[in-house]
């Protein structure tokens, strides 16, 4: 678990982004202060994402106000680079049409991991983060997530109030099972 876990409560980092897609200007987690954010990390070659991941981030952004919930894909790739570019993106994202900001993990020039990926402790895709109205991590996960399990847990954030936390992250992150592309499931460090 390691540094996934001791991200939790934590104020979530900046993006590190190298463009946007599916928005006219970019955006910053700071700038999102006062909402719950929905983070799902994905590669467009990764089944789980394409299958579950991807349609389940459009049923949130469609299932919950825009005022209240800000939904956002971080498109993180650490394999197959040549195969995932900006162009190549642009059109998953015409095909698949996801109604929501697509950021583009910055490339590390020393390793095949993206800055993103490396600032949040991602393992994999897809991963969700769940960071909270005042910008702090509050679920951090990878693989894929119940429909219901998630919808609990957003609509615990959304009907925060100061003071009040709940402790969904710790005991929901036990009980899912990791399923998914892995960094270490293809040959990288």
């Amino acid at each position: 678990m390691g540094k996934k876990m001791s991200m939790l409560n934590t104020a979530a980092p900046e993006l590190i982004i190298s463009d946007w897609l599916n928005t006219d200007a970019a955006i910053s987690l700071q700038s999102l202060r006062g909402k719950v954010v929905f983070l799902h990390s994905f590669q467009m070659l990764c089944p789980a994402c394409v299958s579950h991941g991807l349609p389940q981030a459009n049923a949130v952004r469609n299932a919950f106000s825009q005022e209240e919930l800000a939904v956002i894909g971080l498109h993180t790739v650490f394999e197959h680079h040549h195969a995932m570019g900006k162009e190549a993106l642009q059109v998953f994202i015409h095909e698949y049409r996801p109604g929501f900001p697509i950021a583009i993990d910055m490339p590390d020039q020393f390793s095949d991991i993206p800055l993103s990926m490396q600032k949040y402790g991602l393992r994999g895709t897809p991963s969700t983060m769940l960071i909270d109205r005042k910008g702090r991590i509050r679920f951090h996960h990878l693989g894929v997530i119940n429909d219901l399990k998630l919808g609990r847990m957003l609509c615990q954030l959304l009907t925060e109030t100061d003071g009040i936390e709940n402790n969904f992250a710790e005991k929901a992150s036990k009980r899912e099972e990791a399923q998914g592309c892995t960094v270490h499931s293809c040959g990288l460090p």
